[in-house]
């Protein structure tokens, strides 16, 4: 058993390293990186189509990669946004790194992309404890989930600067206990902001792109408690990201 968790932190411990080479590497270049986490079904494709949309109006230059196991639906999905997609398959892998995520990016990243949305494969336990050199990580959860996930998924909700609850129109039907929902995950993450969102209405959609611009314009995020017992990787201060430094292409860490 020791053997197991020595090599689980010897992995995690390699991936910090590649993730903080990343994070710099798109920091030089002026570019934001967030980290969308979710379970499968969350709503978390039309979320991100919608805010890619709204990128593209309002003239962001933004990206989006998204990876699966298996098909290229929600990058066909995303792409009608008119944004530069990514398709990565993991091939059985639950969850990106940060070295693959690299080597993804490493000339495909649009060079004049600020903003950098991923989607993570659809699993809140497997991506949570993986840094990908982002600068703000977002957990979704939709009203049909239940009140309890952030109990349930400790992890993915305690190391999470934002959370969003979304398919928030039904959250009536789904008899959805918001007060529940936001204490438990004020247990796992307090201070945490918490924000809701219907894709299929257009309520709160913008939120995330704003967050994410103000990121972009060097405002810190919220600095989980959870994340000081994993090493801090995840979280850091924010710092301005001068869109005036470039590189011609984002290297995947060593």
């Amino acid at each position: 058993m020791c053997q197991t968790v020595d090599l689980r932190q010897a992995v995690l411990a390699r991936n910090d390293d590649s993730a903080r080479e990343l994070r710099a590497a798109l920091t030089a270049r002026g570019t934001v990186a967030v980290n969308l986490l979710s379970s499968p079904g969350s709503g978390k494709t039309a979320l991100l189509e919608a805010e890619l949309g709204l990128a593209r109006q309002r003239g962001v230059p933004v990206a989006a990669l998204t990876a699966d196991l298996a098909t290229e639906n929600d990058a066909l999905r995303l792409a009608r946004s008119g944004a530069p997609v990514k398709q990565v398959l993991t091939d059985g892998l639950c969850h990106l790194e940060a070295r693959m995520l690299a080597g993804h990016l490493d000339g495909w990243l649009p060079q004049d992309c600020r903003l950098l949305f991923v989607e993570n494969v659809g699993n809140l336990v497997c991506p949570a404890s993986y840094d990908l050199g982002e600068s703000l990580r977002v957990v979704l959860a939709s009203v049909t989930e239940g009140e309890d996930k952030p109990l349930k998924y400790p992890t993915a909700f305690g190391l999470a600067n934002l959370v969003l609850v979304t398919k928030a129109d039904l959250a009536a039907p789904a008899e959805f206990d918001e007060a529940a929902f936001l204490a438990n995950v004020q247990r796992v993450n307090p201070g945490v902001e918490v924000l809701h969102t219907s894709a299929r209405t257009g309520d709160g959609v913008g939120a995330l792109l704003e967050r994410a611009l103000a990121v972009l314009d060097g405002a810190g995020v919220h600095r989980p408690v959870m994340a000081a017992h994993h090493g801090g990787g995840h979280h850091h201060d924010s710092g301005h990201h001068d869109g005036g430094h470039h590189h011609d292409s984002v290297r995947a860490p060593r």
